[in-house]
């Protein structure tokens, strides 16, 4: 089993409801085991479209699953719960990034681990520190 960290947030709708139902999904998928998440912050949105405040955290879990299979069910969950890819940074219902996996580092069309927006985010920063990886 590998750990991996992996960033959420939503800023649409009942932001909390969204959250607490993409761990609930993520806890379902085989091999995936949630360990620990991080305390949830509202924050501003990183982003030049005038939208409302992003309720994220950061989500510690035990996985055998390969990264881009891992990448396949995040992108399952946000769909499941009404995620629509538009426009790039747009308001959502719930977003799921892969920040760590492991030591691992991958550059792939689609998958970049770690997240190459990691520092840039004080919210991710702050999760994965409370979590104690960084």
């Amino acid at each position: 089993m590998i750990t991996c960290y992996i960033g959420i947030g939503s800023n649409l709708g009942d932001r909390q409801a969204y959250i607490d139902k993409a761990i609930a999904a993520l806890k379902a998928v085989k091999d995936v085991k949630v360990t620990r998440v991080s305390s949830i912050y509202e924050t501003e949105p990183v982003s030049d479209i005038p939208q409302r405040k992003f309720l994220n955290g950061v989500i510690e879990v035990e996985t055998a699953v390969n990264p881009r299979d891992l990448l396949k069910e995040l992108s399952r969950i946000e769909a499941s719960l009404g995620r629509v890819r538009e426009k790039k940074d747009a308001p959502r219902t719930i977003d799921l990034d892969i920040l760590y996996y492991g030591e691992e580092i991958i550059e792939e069309d689609g998958l970049v681990i770690p997240h190459p927006k990691i520092c840039q985010r004080e919210f991710v920063l702050r999760g994965l520190k409370e979590l104690g990886r960084v």
